[in-house]
């Protein structure tokens, strides 16, 4: 059966539940979301902004707001390509993230034009402390968020690939970003954007319940990235995991919530942490 195909039917299992008749504990079906934003604080997040030390949160650029995570500039001056990501404390490999934001408010002065209504998720990166200070983007595979500007169309989850390149359709895909299928998200309405990410098999985007773009064996290479450390970076090293953050690009941005559906778990019917979803088997997390 081609591999494709295979995880095809993968991810059907994984978005349109198990099977009813699975046999096992009483709750394997059911599934446990972790809630990486409590909805109050930042625990569990740090920052890293271009020109300021792992940890630094400049002109408090992010911070929470009204439940919900808020990426700010009004204590900049200018952007000044100061790009940010906000990381979260723990990596992983396989799994289903669900991210819901919007965009608002006006542009940071001087925020490069492409950089409008733009922000990013970060997946498959290394532990952002290797950042080094001036280093503008995580090496990662960032599936792109983008507003529209109420008239022309925009595609949304997108993928773009800061020191890293994907395979599609069997080809290595060197180019920069790679547009999805989906429609045009105007205004200020909240957008619910999915990823099923199985390691460096598959990496699927969703919006909607749509899926808009694929792609696997994500690895790292090409450009797009400045002033990283030459030894994190080792090109056509294939990405199976990492860590997940969130981008400030100069456009103010909300988060309302971000969870993640581990599919990385104990896979033996028999054991009482067993999950009908699970696809990659952790015989640590069984127990009996």
């Amino acid at each position: 059966m081609n591999r494709l195909l295979c995880w095809g039917l993968v991810l059907a299992s994984i978005l349109f539940s198990a099977c009813s008749n699975q046999k096992g504990p009483e709750n394997a079906n059911e599934e446990i979301w972790i809630q990486l934003f409590d909805g109050t604080s930042l625990n569990g997040w740090t920052p890293k902004i271009r020109g300021y030390e792992f940890g630094d949160n400049f002109a408090e650029t992010f911070t929470v707001r009204d439940s919900a995570i808020s990426v700010s500039y009004e204590g900049y001056d200018t952007f000044g390509e100061k790009f940010g990501h906000l990381f979260y404390v723990s990596p992983f490999s396989f799994y289903r993230l669900a991210v819901e934001y919007r965009f608002t408010g006006e542009q940071a002065p001087d925020g490069p034009g492409w950089a409008y209504r733009n922000s990013g998720i970060m997946i498959h990166s290394p532990p952002g402390e290797t950042m080094l200070i001036d280093q503008d983007f995580p090496i990662s595979i960032e599936v792109q968020l983008l507003g529209g500007n109420g008239e022309d169309e925009r595609s949304n989850s997108n993928l773009c690939t800061p020191g890293t390149n994907v395979v599609m359709d069997g080809e290595l895909v060197t180019r920069h970003c790679v547009s999805s299928t989906s429609t045009t998200y105007h205004g200020d309405q909240w957008v619910r954007a999915e990823i099923v990410v199985l390691g460096d098999s598959l990496i699927s985007h969703f919006l909607g319940g749509e899926e808009v773009l694929q792609y696997t064996k994500p690895q790292m290479g090409g450009g797009n990235v400045d002033s990283f450390d030459p030894e994190i970076k080792v090109d056509g090293q294939v990405l199976t995991g990492g860590f997940i953050s969130l981008q400030s690009e100069s456009h103010p941005v909300e988060f309302r919530k971000v969870e993640l559906l581990n599919l990385k778990g104990c896979m033996d019917p028999k054991a009482t942490k067993y999950k009908s979803y699970f696809v990659n088997n952790d015989v640590s997390m069984c127990f009996y």
